[in-house]
This record gives structure tokens, C-alpha cells and sequence, in this order.
């Protein structure tokens, strides 16, 4: 819908503010090739900075339960604030904050609406810089601030009766939960017993003055997301023993009864007043579940049955698996969609017997519905129908969770942000209660009804959706094409890994350190691979390189290079790679096994699996992609390290991390460059100070991206 899209069935198969880093740089030999300008280098950064720049950068977005109003988050260079708007008429939004001055500026988001469509609620820092607090605002009335808060928050939702907000609440935190977020640093005495530990938190709405909000979860439980019991007294939650960062993979299902005493009703659904109960705990259940990962739990509006999504998920936040039912009370889970040659990321109920999902399916974001029927003779719930309401090239999210969309009550209507590699954000509606003919694949009831960054061009080229044949898959990927694309003449190509595994590359604006529209921007071709283990086709293919890391994956991208080759003027003596997190570690693994690339910049990347093991915070994830500890089985850690085949390398490589990085620790990229130094192989080290898993300095992002231009540029330099 948004660019062109080919099927090719056939196939066969950057460096101002340098003095801020940490580590070493060396380049141990003279490159063969003639350097590009560093200064047209730089230009065409400076021209893709600024067409990120020139966007308007949406946040969140949120239409009121009766469909009358909009609400959204704006980002800007001051913070982030938040417009409404009536539905229709979107230019007459008015800024909704709780800034006392028309020119203060704050960090105001994470909205929600009341379920009366009359209030709404949001955090904001006006009151106090850098701090958070839970503010409440009535048509015709000023915000009023209702806690009086000392940590991180998130999530906030209100009860079904509207009297209640909850929100996740680390108190007294150092840092955002989870594991992205820059560690901690690791000096003294190391103890998980410290852990920051996030539960949810209450406040009343009608509380006369700002408190301090009562706990609903226990103080020994770290809580990633919940939903409310449709009667408002209850809570189901993903949980976990703290540290959170790490325990997310083995993470269970919970309900809790907030009544002061239990009732026949609760007592008839199972409920336990006031204590946590499991209903789920994967790594104790047979089947296809057994030891993987959990998320998103929706009741049904009846409180007998907690929807969820079920599935192999390498990154906490990032969503993809089957839809998956369970009956309140516990049980065996069922799952929905097996089979399913896509990856559902986001669901809610429609009523008792229907619910809508998101997911990603090739190429294509998707809504679907599913429909449900008990089966007379086992009396589990079976789909008899599925319907899709609409599918797109492009990124889509409310921005709440992965691929999440924002529901009238009726769920009628859905709005939600879409954006692609060649538009920026804008914010589409998409209609679900229309009559049968008007959903077909052809006709799809949704469209934009903003005009936020209308105007805006990429500065970069445009984008191809392609499929090639490897192994018997059917991989999916995007190729970029060079800006100012001239099919006379050859060109350089740059292979961007993305990160994961659990993942997918998919069609949005903005990008980060490490990024397709730069290279794209300064003249190279960009394939941006989705291999096995990817999101977007089914759980078998997201599961396929389990125990085979780099092995079926690498030929899967290569088959992709190979692809590209014989259809596009590709230089096959230019070819290079790169990626982050497994991106990263893909791109050190691939120039173990393969002189093919010529050039490589490796972020964030893991070269030894073994000592890695012992490094990173976040080991969970580990045991259902090898299937046993590194102490139990050493050898399947050893088989996909690129450190053991280093004497294989030729390709001159880049290696960046971030200094206080839990997720891929620095140590790893040391390891990696010691290796590549001890050989003579050309090579350089950056780590960026204080920085996380993601690189959040906009100073340290452009320093990367520059450095990243400039290495490919002298290996492989693009055409003049």
C-alpha cells in the first residue's frame, strides 16, 4: 500500500566528539581502496538527520471509549506533550498538560482514557523536573495531580467503574525497568537481593489531595504488564521473582481478588482473596508451551477465560506467538492459532466469543478477528471463523505495547500510528462493525486522519518487499534501494541483521544508530533480512534456529544476498554487513564463516556465548533457544561462538557496544577486537559511556553512524 511490493518467487535460494569514548580504536592496516569525501559522507547524514528531524514524532494515541476524541503525544526537543481533539477535526486540537505557564515545557504521556469517555488521565513531570506523577483532567476543569510518587511509572488504566487508576510503579528507581535500560554499575557487593522490583499500584480518582497510592501486587513479585478483572475487583498479571530483567523467560500467569472478602462469584471462578495465584506457569506444563514465553493477558468481559499470547520471545516487549485461551480458575491453556503462518503480537475481546489480534504476516501488519465456539464434546474452545480486517506495509502501534491499537468501547472503531520506510508517522483509523462484503483483503476500511508531517520526503531511496527460497523456507525481507537509483550502474550493498532473534524488520520511519536510510542515503543498496527465527510466519519459523544459531539463519541471509545479486546491479566485490544485539552477533558469527563480505560494523554483538553466559544479566532467555545451561551442555554454546573459528577471518570490522550494556555486555565486543587484533585483521573498538543496550545520546548515535558511513566507505565505497 505505502511502496511497491515484489514477490520473486524464482529465487533460489562517524567521528565528531570522539573524546567522549571509552575503549580503544586501532586500525592495524592500510585499506586497499580510495576513501570516499568523509565530507559528502557527512552531508548525506546531515540530509537524513533532517528529514528525521523535520517529522513530528507521535508518542501514543488514544480515541475516548464514546469515539467523540482524540488524544495523542507529541515529542519534541523540550520533552513530549499531549494534544485532544474532536474526532473529526483534528486541527482544532487543544494541548492538554499541567504546566502552570504557557512556556513551560515538560515530559507529559502514557494516557488513558475513563471508561465514562469524560476524563483523562496522564503522567506528567511539571510539578517536579524528572519525576513523574499521576495527574487527572475534566472537560471544563484544571489537571488535578493525584499522586505524590518517587520512582518510575508506566502503564497506567482504569478500572472498569472508572473510580481507580492502575499503573506499574518501581519505587525509589535507579533506572526504567527492564533490561534495555543502562545497568546499574556492577562495583561492591553484587546481590540480586537489591533488585528494583515493579508492582502495581493504585490510586483513587476522587482523592482529595496527591498520595501515596496502595500496593496491589506483593513486594516479591516484579510485574510486566496486567489488565483488570472486568468486575474491577481483580487483577491477572505476568509476573516473575525478581531481578525482573532476567526473569521475564520464566515469567507465570497470576490472578488477585481485590475485594476485602471473597464472594460466591469469585469463590465459583477460583479467585484467592488477596494473594497472587498462578494459573500458568510455562516451564511446569507439557506441550508446545512448555519453557517458553507469555504476555498481554485479557480477560473476557464474562471473568471466566484470560486471553494471552504464547511463544518463542527473545526480548521482553517485543511480542510474537500464538493467541492462546485459558479458563480463569487454571487449566490446560488452548491454543488458538496453531499453525498459523503468522505471528499475532497484541489481542482484545470483542465480546465472549470474539477477539481481535494484530499480527505480523510477511510483509504485512494485520487485524484480525477470531471467532470462538465450545466444542460439544471436550468443551474446550474452538475457532470456527477468522476474519481480517485490515492489512498494511507498515509499523503500526498505538504505542502502549507491540502492535497495540486503541478501541472504542463498542470496539467499533480502532486508531492507531502507521508509518513506513517512506512515510512518516501519521495516525489511521481502522472500522470493524461494517457489513460482511466491506472486509476483503482488496477493500480495507481504514485510512489516515492526520496530516501531522504532511509534506515530508525520505532522503533516502525507496523500498522493495522480496521473498527468497532457502532451505525450504519462503524468507521475507526489504531491500533499499540507493538513493538516486540509476539501474545502469553497479552498486555497493550493506546487509543489516536485525536484533532478536524474535523479531522482524518492519516498514517504519525513524531509525536508529545503525541505519538503512543513512546507507541508503550515501549510495548503497540495503537488504534488511527477516531469517528463521524472525517473527512473521508462524511459530515453526520463529523456533527453526533453535540450537542452530548462525548456522540456518546465515544461509538464509546469504541465499538473500544471492537473491538480490541476480535481479538488482549489485557489486558482489561490495558486499558488507552489519546489525545490533543479534544483528551484532550475526554479523561477527557470518565473517567467521564467509569471505563473501568485505566490510563490517558489529553493534551491541555477542562473540562468545560461553563467557557470555556468566556476564549478562539477562541468562533466562538462553535456556529455550539452547535448550540447557551453558554448565550442563557446553558444547552447543561452543558450536555457535564466533570466537572459536576467528582464525577464518579476513573482513576488516568495526566493533561499538555500550559501556554499562546488560543485555550484550561490552566485554564481549573486547573479546571480539582483541581477536581481530591479535590476527592483524583491520579493526577498531568504540564504547560509548554510560550507555545501555540501546544507544540513547543523540551525540553517541550520530558519532556511530558517521563512524559505521565511514568504515563501509573505505572498504567498499559506494559509486561516484
Amino acid at each position: 500500500m505505502f511502496f511497491k511490493s515484489i514477490r520473486i518467487s524464482h529465487w533460489a535460494a562517524l567521528l565528531a566528539g570522539a573524546t567522549l569514548f571509552l575503549g580503544a580504536a586501532f586500525t592495524l592496516s592500510a585499506p586497499a581502496q580510495t576513501q570516499s569525501s568523509p565530507a559528502s559522507g557527512r552531508s548525506a547524514i546531515e540530509e537524513v538527520l533532517k528529514g528525521f528531524n523535520r517529522s513530528h514524532s507521535l508518542g501514543q494515541v488514544a480515541i475516548s471509549p464514546d469515539g467523540k476524541r482524540l488524544a495523542w503525544t507529541e515529542r519534541n526537543k523540550e520533552g513530549a506533550e499531549i494534544r485532544v481533539a474532536p474526532l473529526g477535526d483534528l486541527a482544532k486540537s487543544e494541548r492538554v498538560t499541567a504546566a502552570t505557564r504557557p512556556e513551560q515545557h515538560c515530559h507529559e504521556g502514557k494516557i488513558a482514557w475513563a471508561p465514562n469517555a469524560q476524563a483523562l488521565a496522564f503522567f506528567s513531570d511539571c510539578a517536579r523536573p524528572g519525576q513523574s506523577d499521576l495527574y487527572l483532567i475534566q472537560q471544563g476543569s484544571p489537571p488535578r495531580r493525584l499522586t505524590e510518587l518517587k520512582g518510575y511509572v508506566e502503564a497506567p488504566a482504569f478500572s472498569p467503574d472508572g473510580t481507580r487508576v492502575a499503573f506499574l510503579y518501581v519505587e525509589d528507581a535507579t533506572r526504567p525497568a527492564g533490561a534495555l535500560a543502562a545497568m546499574k554499575p556492577q562495583t561492591g557487593v553484587i546481590d540480586e537481593g537489591s533488585a528494583e522490583i515493579e508492582r502495581v499500584a493504585i490510586v483513587r480518582v476522587n482523592a482529595s489531595k496527591p498520595e501515596i497510592t496502595e500496593w496491589a501486587t506483593p513486594a516479591d513479585l516484579h510485574v510486566y504488564e496486567f489488565d483488570w478483572r472486568p468486575d474491577g475487583h481483580g487483577l491477572a498479571y505476568i509476573a516473575a521473582d525478581p531481578p525482573g530483567e532476567n526473569n521475564w523467560w520464566v515469567a507465570k500467569l497470576y490472578t488477585q481478588d481485590l475485594n476485602g472478602a471473597p464472594n460466591d462469584r469469585s469463590l465459583s471462578l477460583g479467585w484467592v482473596n488477596g494473594e497472587p495465584r498462578t494459573i500458568l506457569a510455562p516451564a511446569e506444563i507439557p506441550g508446545p508451551l512448555h519453557g517458553l514465553q507469555i504476555a498481554v493477558p485479557r480477560w473476557s468481559p464474562d471473568g471466566k477465560e484470560i486471553a494471552f499470547i504464547g511463544g518463542l520471545m527473545s526480548d521482553q516487549g517485543v511480542t510474537g506467538g500464538d493467541v492462546w485461551i485459558i479458563p480463569a480458575a487454571g487449566g490446560q491453556p488452548t491454543d488458538l492459532t496453531p499453525g498459523r503462518p503468522s505471528s499475532p503480537a497484541w489481542i482484545e475481546w470483542d465480546d465472549n466469543k470474539n477477539l481481535f489480534a494484530t499480527e505480523l504476516a510477511g510483509s504485512q501488519s494485520k487485524l484480525i478477528g477470531i471467532h470462538l465456539e465450545n466444542n460439544a464434546a471436550s468443551g474446550q474452545p474452538v475457532v470456527t471463523a477468522t476474519t481480517t480486517y485490515f492489512h498494511i506495509s507498515a509499523a503500526i502501534g498505538d504505542g502502549r505495547m507491540e502492535m497495540s491499537l486503541s478501541g472504542t468501547a463498542d470496539r467499533s472503531y480502532f486508531v492507531f500510528i502507521a508509518s513506513s520506510f517512506s512515510l512518516p508517522p501519521e495516525v489511521f483509523y481502522a472500522r470493524t462493525k461494517l457489513p460482511p462484503e466491506v472486509h476483503s483483503a482488496d477493500i480495507a476500511p481504514i485510512g489516515s486522519m492526520s496530516r501531522i508531517n504532511e509534506g515530508i520526503e525520505p532522503a533516502w531511496g525507496t523500498t522493495d518487499s522480496i521473498t527468497w527460497k532457502s532451505d525450504g523456507f519462503n524468507v521475507q525481507g526489504w531491500l533499499m534501494m540507493p538513493k538516486d537509483y540509476d539501474p545502469a550502474k553497479k552498486y555497493p550493498m550493506i546487509v543489516e541483521v536485525h536484533g532478536g532473534p524474535a523479531a522482524a524488520t518492519v516498514p517504519h520511519w525513524g531509525f536508529g544508530g545503525l541505519n538503512a536510510a543513512t546507507f541508503s542515503a550515501l549510495g548503497y543498496f540495503v537488504l534488511m533480512p527477516n531469517p528463521r527465527g524472525s517473527f512473521g510466519q508462524g511459530e515453526e519459523f520463529t523456533q527453526a534456529n533453535r540450537k542452530d544459531f548462525g548456522y540456518g539463519d546465515l544461509r538464509d541471509i546469504l541465499a538473500g544476498v544471492d537473491a538480490v545479486e541476480a535481479e538488482y546491479p549489485v557489486d558482489p566485490g561490495r558486499v558488507g554487513i552489519t546489525g545490533w544485539s543479534y544483528g551484532g552477533f550475526m554479523t561477527m558469527f557470518a565473517v567467521t564463516q564467509t569471505q563473501r563480505f568485505k566490510a563490517a560494523v558489529a553493534g551491541a554483538g555477542i562473540s562468545n556465548w560461553q563467557s557470555y553466559y556468566g556476564e549478562n544479566s539477562i541468562d533466562q532467555w538462553m535456556m529455550p533457544y539452547f535448550g540447557a545451561s551453558v554448565y550442563d551442555d557446553p558444547k552447543v554454546y561452543a558450536k555457535s561462538s564466533a570466537i572459536n573459528f576467528i582464525r577464518k577471518v579476513t573482513t576488516p570490522t568495526l566493533v561499538v557496544a555500550g559501556e554499562r550494556d546488560g543485555e550484550c555486555p561490552a566485554p564481549q565486543s573486547f573479546e571480539f577486537w582483541h581477536a581481530l587484533r591479535d590476527r592483524h585483521i583491520p579493526t577498531r573498538l568504540v564504547v560509548y559511556p554510560n550507555e545501555g543496550h540501546g544507544i540513547a545520546d543523540p551525540v553517541h548515535r550520530r558519532d556511530m553512524m558517521e563512524r559505521a558511513a565511514e568504515w563501509f566507505a573505505r572498504y567498499m565505497p559506494p559509486a561516484p
